[in-house]
């Protein structure tokens, strides 16, 4: 690479956030990993949700080839990803107070299940309902979250708390308030997020743990072949058909 070092610059930044949550955060990552395990162990359910670019992350361990089958998507209408019109609707409806509540009341998420909620700022009314909600149901619930901004921001919901305080596991994403890795001469704002990358990574940790701990408990776990492999697809067809009952998104 070359240019002006820029792209040098954030591989670099996004590499040092990397290795700051892998020695950091490899007992919550470890945790995370067990309480799906212990879900998939007694018959419960997996899901991921997150609002805006937040879902890319939940969304990247979902019907994913190397992955479990049974990481379900939770979705709220209107935040999942960022093609809803006009994109500014996505982030006015993470601060609507109750969806999340009537989301999961009418959803199929049950006792015993597990939800891990990725939200970077975590003070919004959608992932803290989301998370304090799905406790009172009786699931248990990971937050991957930046601690950064519950040390450095106002909560922005009526209950005056963060994700973080509504989670039975923390991952801290380690990403700095404002996300953005980069400044320049010449570039009036900072640039550059990283939170994707890194929350990616954290998500595929956990559910990597996950995959170990059923192995180191006698249990095959329920991985998913790429449909370009050879005998991929019938491979894909015999787990799901096996684990139906948990995988939601067919």
């Amino acid at each position: 690479m070359g240019g002006n070092g820029l792209a040098e610059r954030f591989i670099d930044a996004a590499i040092g956030l990397l290795a700051r949550v892998r020695e950091e955060e490899s007992e919550s990552i470890a945790a995370a990993g067990k309480l799906i395990a212990d879900a998939f162990t007694a018959g419960g359910r997996v899901f991921a949700f997150g609002a805006g670019h937040s879902s890319l992350p939940a969304q990247d361990v979902v019907y994913r080839a190397g992955g479990l089958a049974v990481m379900n998507l939770l979705t709220v209408p209107g935040t999942t990803g960022v093609d809803v019109r006009p994109a500014p609707l996505g982030s006015a409806l993470e601060r609507v107070a109750g969806l999340a509540s009537a989301v999961l009341d009418t959803g199929p998420a049950r006792a015993g299940d597990v939800l891990v909620v990725i939200s970077l700022s975590g003070r919004n009314a959608l992932p803290v309902e989301m998370a304090s909600r799905a406790r009172d149901l009786g699931l248990k619930v990971v937050g991957v979250t930046s601690v950064a901004y519950a040390e450095g921001t106002a909560p922005r919901n009526a209950s005056g708390t963060f994700l973080r305080d509504h989670c039975d596991v923390v991952v801290d994403s380690k990403i700095a308030v404002g996300d953005a890795e980069l400044t320049a001469d010449g570039i009036d704002a900072p640039f550059a997020p990283a939170s994707t990358v890194v929350t990616s990574a954290i998500m595929q940790s956990i559910v990597a743990t996950a995959a170990g701990e059923l192995a180191a408990r006698g249990l095959t776990p329920p991985l998913l072949r790429s449909g370009n492999v050879d005998g991929g697809h019938e491979w894909n067809a015999r787990v799901m058909e096996e684990y139906a009952d948990r995988i939601l998104y067919r």
